[in-house]
């Protein structure tokens, strides 16, 4: 793309979008699982360099599931990641969390599956406080947004990550970078537009050249950043598949790296990360690193809609609540017996009489 173009692209944006720009992605699992694929070189001296939030497990609201339930989600690990940008404020404790994924590990398997919570999504954030779900985190912290995703997902989540996107960049070049498989004309279009914004927001001065459309195209450290800030195709459905496919191409090739090289992404990325796991905890999760591997993905909710609601704006509406969590669990923990707590059916019925859908 030729800086003509580029530039007509910049001048087509609206304020808005400007300010939308320097708030998207975070891929933080591959820097949770860089943890655990260390435990020899995990330290306290690495884990003070990161900001962290104590939770305690008690003070987090779980629905009351039933013991079907419970018993089919007893074999997975859950923990939530967030992404923000936080440069401004100098913390991670606070922001929209424009990327909210949940992780599932199956503790017997060592599959991992994601799935996306859209940050438009109209949930219930709060007590009786329907906003967008990216909204929790702002209000309250991580913690609030655990009790968000647990409230209205029938989730029993007690721990998370947070990441600056900043962080993404480093932690892509210090791989060596990532294939995508195939990035098409749209996307290689948008990806060079958001490149030199990308440079600025991250003062990562070592970038060159953009890219073109094709298969198993190379991208370096912002260029797959901007890749998965993209949301003019497919609109955030498109930009959170994306955000995924980054983190399983990071996964693959971190499995793969060499300790001098962990150690490393780790001293570069641990200062843009907050989070609720002890070491004691990560250490946990590293027993079963051998057999851990990236299994399916996917976006929430499943059925929706678009649309705005009343003063709030434009919101992704499940349709409905309570059938989309069913899908859910049947996604994460292969649960074909799954049944809705009280919970999800009221908020379900809530979302219903005040959009419509």
């Amino acid at each position: 793309m030729d800086r003509e173009v580029q530039n007509k692209h910049k001048k087509g944006m609206t304020k808005r979008k400007k300010r939308q720009r320097r708030k998207i992605i975070i891929v933080v699992i591959v820097v949770l699982l860089a943890l655990l694929m260390i435990p020899l070189a995990f330290s306290w001296s690495k884990y003070d360099k990161m900001g962290k939030v104590v939770i305690n497990d008690k003070e987090v609201k779980i629905n009351e599931l039933s013991p079907e339930t419970k018993k089919a989600m007893k074999s997975y690990e859950n923990i939530a990641l967030f992404g923000l940008d936080n440069r401004d404020m100098g913390s991670l404790e606070r922001g929209n969390s424009d990327t909210i994924i949940v992780v599932s590990i199956n503790k017997d398997s060592g599959e991992i599956k994601m799935a996306s919570v859209y940050r438009d999504t109209y949930l219930d954030i709060d007590e009786n406080k329907f906003r967008k779900a990216n909204a929790a985190y702002a209000n309250g912290g991580p913690k609030q947004a655990i009790d968000m995703l647990n409230k209205n997902l029938d989730l029993n989540i007690t721990d998370y990550v947070s990441v600056d996107f900043g962080a993404l960049v480093e932690a892509v070049d210090l791989l060596g970078g990532i294939e995508i498989d195939e990035l098409d004309a749209g996307e290689a279009k948008w990806l060079n537009a958001y490149v030199d914004d990308t440079v600025k927001n991250t003062g990562y001065e070592d970038y060159v050249g953009y890219v073109s459309a094709g298969e198993n195209v190379h991208l370096n450290g912002v260029q797959a950043t901007a890749y998965a800030r993209i949301r003019y195709v497919g609109l955030d459905y498109g930009r959170t598949e994306r955000q995924r496919e980054v983190i399983t191409k990071m996964f693959e090739k971190a499995k793969q790296c060499d300790l001098m090289t962990l150690n490393k992404m780790m001293d570069e990325m641990l200062p843009q990360i907050s989070t609720s796991l002890s070491p004691t905890e990560l250490i946990g999760l590293a027993s079963g690193v051998a057999k851990y591997h990236m299994g399916e993905n996917t976006g929430f909710p499943f059925d929706k809609e678009s649309g705005d609601v009343g003063s709030l704006g434009d919101m992704v509406i499940p349709i409905d609540l309570e059938s989309n969590v069913i899908q859910l669990h049947k996604f994460l923990y292969d649960n074909e017996e799954y049944t809705p707590s009280q919970t999800v059916k009221e908020l379900s019925e809530t979302i219903h009489a005040n959009t419509g859908y």
